[in-house]
């Protein structure tokens, strides 16, 4: 089976204050840490990178702020996906570029859960893909609803996660995969990252 790591919209915009309160301020070391791993077993990382036309919008794309996070840089090889709707997959190439690679199972992390990680979930699993949704490597911003009620971002991302499991993807943590799926033991891994 080969899997693909698909790391969603981790870009400085979501450094900005503008967004509000979030949760799962780990998000990005968890999403670090699986990407090493994918890195070392030379398997499929393809990243996703939110992009806007509008001047005004934090992703515009001559801003530094559209540009992905430090601490999950692309190294020269890998792939990065541009996209202008919430999910990779409308106007992209990320469907054909996995089915080319004959990618099996697609492993889901990124910003935000409520928004393009859950669309491209969707998606990933109705496309037939066998899909995983690491729940930790994925963080939300408090939402005010339709009704003008504030949901908080604990809320917003058990919920979000709730709609996906065994709908869309599996829903696991960081260590629940690394742990059932790569065989490791996520705590000697962490120690090795630590050194």
């Amino acid at each position: 089976m080969k899997s693909a790591l698909i790391i969603v919209d981790v870009q400085n915009a979501f450094f900005d204050p503008s967004w509000g309160t979030r949760n799962n301020l780990q998000a990005e070391a968890n999403i670090s840490q699986l990407l090493s791993l994918w890195r070392e077993s030379k398997q499929e990382v393809i990243f996703i990178q939110h992009i806007s036309k509008n001047p005004n919008s934090l992703f515009y794309q001559k801003k530094s702020s559209s540009q992905i996070k430090d601490i999950v840089q692309p190294a020269a090889d890998e792939m990065i996906i541009k996209k202008e709707v919430n999910s990779a997959f409308i106007n992209t190439s990320l469907k054909e570029h996995l089915v080319k690679k004959e990618i099996s199972d697609v492993v889901i992390v990124g910003l935000t859960t409520a928004h393009c990680v859950s669309t491209t979930t969707r998606m990933s699993g109705n496309l037939g893909f066998n899909t995983f949704l690491i729940s930790d490597a994925t963080a939300s911003f408090g939402l005010y609803d339709h009704n003008d009620q504030y949901i908080d971002a604990e809320t917003i991302q058990n919920v979000s996660l709730a709609t996906l499991h065994k709908e869309f993807a599996t829903v696991l943590t960081t260590d629940e995969y690394i742990r059932t799926y790569l065989g490791s033991d996520p705590k000697s891994i962490k120690k090795q990252n630590i050194k």
